[in-house]
């Protein structure tokens, strides 16, 4: 099993302005190979401090994504999308940004997105589409996106997008890229600061197990960028 790359911040500040410098650079060489590139986007505080410090001079040719979303409307204070519009939107003119429609309910939201991204974004001769930058976070039980332990979208195949029930938080109802499709990613970068993700953090680098979803990623292309607190557990 490949080890992934784990690159150690002073603290949470850091690791955004770490993580907001890895977007830019593998942006700029995806888009010096293809032309195109696909990021999938994380929620959390961590994730929007890397936002506000991602200003590029180019955005075009760039296609945002979301890792995941509640099942609310775009101008919820629990919507990922407003939280990257607050923090990145207003400096990324020209990029095409695709929202989950968590508005209309788990279902619909869920394969209208399994739709759209295979419409946009190659697969590669594969079943699913391949995202070329994928921003992830870890919550304090091991879950990441909305793949949350024990839940059935875990185990789902065969979709790029997956409806999410009986989340352990609210809201209940999510939407979340699948873990077949996470793991295609070609780049995946999972950020985590504080000492309450430490032990989660260390459980998603042993083995892999389903009980903590986030140690299911593909490690060969996982690069994790994390402060001292969050990586004392390893």
């Amino acid at each position: 099993m490949s080890a992934p790359n784990v690159i150690r911040a002073a603290d949470g500040d850091a690791v955004a302005a770490r993580a907001a410098r890895l977007i830019d650079q593998l942006l700029d060489a995806t888009l010096s190979a293809r032309a195109r590139a696909h990021l999938a986007l994380a929620g959390g505080t961590t994730p929007a401090g890397a936002y506000t410090q991602l200003r590029r001079s180019r955005w075009s040719g760039i296609e945002l994504w979301f890792g995941d979303e509640r099942c609310v409307g775009p101008d919820d204070p629990a919507s990922n999308y407003r939280m990257v519009a607050e923090t990145l939107l207003g400096h990324a003119a020209g990029a095409l940004v695709h929202r989950i429609e968590g508005e209309l309910g788990a279902q619909r939201a869920a394969a209208e997105y399994d739709a759209l991204l295979r419409e946009r974004v190659a697969s590669d001769g594969g079943a699913l589409p391949v995202l070329d930058i994928l921003l992830l976070g870890i919550g304090e039980d091991g879950h990441t996106a909305s793949l949350f332990p024990h839940n059935p979208a875990l185990a789902v195949r065969g979709l790029a997008a997956v409806a999410v029930h009986d989340a352990p938080k609210p809201p209940p109802d999510r939407v979340s890229l699948s873990l077949e499709l996470l793991r295609g990613a070609r780049s995946t970068i999972l950020l985590a600061s504080g000492s309450g993700k430490s032990d989660a953090l260390a459980r998603a680098l042993a083995q892999p197990d389903p009980a903590v979803p986030a140690s299911l990623l593909e490690r060969e292309r996982l690069t994790v960028i994390a402060d001292g607190a969050a990586l004392a557990g390893l």
